[in-house]
């Protein structure tokens, strides 16, 4: 712009309209400041969360792992006693034929 531009806007502008102009300006750049400083932090903790659910996806597995694994180990527990219970029981049968 020239000189005489800005002089002529200056004189068409009122200083009280200017001013208010300037602080509308100034709480619109406070205002975009907070709001970025929000998206700032929001994604902040959606990182965090999706570290979080990460970590809760593999625990999740590792529990289902563990899960399968004792199932089985009750089943073989459960066939070595049934075979204890058969054996018990053709001894007593025995006991009992003698």
């Amino acid at each position: 712009m020239t000189e005489t531009t800005v002089e002529e806007m200056t004189e068409q502008v009122p200083a009280d309209d200017f001013r208010a102009l300037e602080n509308k300006i100034y709480r619109t750049i406070e205002m975009y400041k907070a709001a970025r400083h929000g998206q700032l932090e929001a994604e902040k903790e959606v990182a965090k969360l999706k570290h979080q659910a990460d970590e809760r996806d593999t625990e999740v597995t590792s529990l289902r792992r563990e899960l399968v694994q004792l199932r089985k180990e009750r089943e073989d527990v459960r066939g070595r006693v049934e075979k204890m219970l058969g054996q018990i029981e053709a001894l007593a049968e025995e006991q009992l034929a003698s």
